[in-house]
């Protein structure tokens, strides 16, 4: 599905029949999520008995099975760069760019080793789909001040099991044309108080795949994750680990952004 001429077809196609295209695929990828989360659920069903870091660690190798499966059928591959950024015997606050909700399964996933991520409480909800999210993520609901202060504490002990942390540092989807968001706090003052390095990570063509601002839609195309040098947080304030990181970010997503 990712050859140039159906690449044309979709993109380029005249009345609208790229964006019917587009729809009809995402009807398509949809449906094949559905059905191959009947059977996801049964291989994640060790969860429900597993303590962390097992938890993560099953959750990992079972949703990067899935993923890898589910990306390919949807003519969304993914290639990672950079894995030799991840340093043997450290774990980090890992940080990416978010443009799109086709961020979440790629990043967690296709880490290079187990991992937890922040993620909203609400999301629990979704029934089956739920429970697979509840299993990988630290839990919060951001309009309760002790949700937060509990979530932060977790975070904390997930990084003290040695697992990494995976944070979306902008907090919601990037709908501006601009390489980044600001960056919230949180992340980098995690970064300080656990003396964790902070590994920046860049998501290319998740917007185009799925773009914020298209109601069922989905663009077949390749996906890349690159991950950067680590930053340490030892002897720098979190604003000043914010600044650096997000430099570099923004720095590395517009020179190497191909559109």
């Amino acid at each position: 599905m990712d050859t140039k001429d159906t690449k044309e077809n979709f993109s380029n196609s005249p009345f609208g029949v790229g964006d019917i295209l587009c729809r009809i695929w995402a009807v398509y990828a949809l449906l094949l999520f559905i059905a191959t989360l009947f059977i996801a659920i049964i291989l994640y069903s060790p969860c429900f008995f597993l303590e962390d870091p097992a938890k993560a660690k099953w959750h990992w190798y079972i949703s990067r099975l899935w993923m890898t499966v589910y990306l390919n059928l949807i003519g969304c591959p993914l290639t990672i760069k950079g894995k030799e950024n991840f340093v043997y015997g450290t774990n980090y606050i890992v940080v990416c760019n978010h443009n799109s909700l086709m961020d979440v399964p790629v990043s967690t996933p296709f880490m290079p080793r187990p991992n937890k991520t922040i993620a909203k409480k609400s999301f629990t909800k979704v029934p089956i789909f739920g429970w697979i999210y509840r299993f990988g993520s630290v839990l919060v609901d951001r309009n309760s001040d002790a949700s937060r202060r509990k979530s932060y504490d977790e975070m904390k002990r997930m990084l003290a099991l040695g697992l990494d942390m995976v944070i979306y540092p902008e907090g919601t989807r990037n709908r501006t044309t601009e390489p980044l968001k600001k960056f919230y706090d949180g992340a980098f003052k995690l970064a300080v108080d656990t003396k964790k390095p902070v590994l920046p990570a860049i998501l290319f063509h998740t917007k185009k795949v799925l773009p914020a601002n298209r109601f069922f839609y989905l663009y077949p195309h390749k996906l890349e994750m690159h991950f950067l040098p680590a930053v340490s947080s030892v002897g720098i304030s979190s604003d000043e680990l914010k600044q650096q990181v997000f430099t570099t970010m923004w720095e590395y997503y517009a020179e190497n952004d191909t559109k």
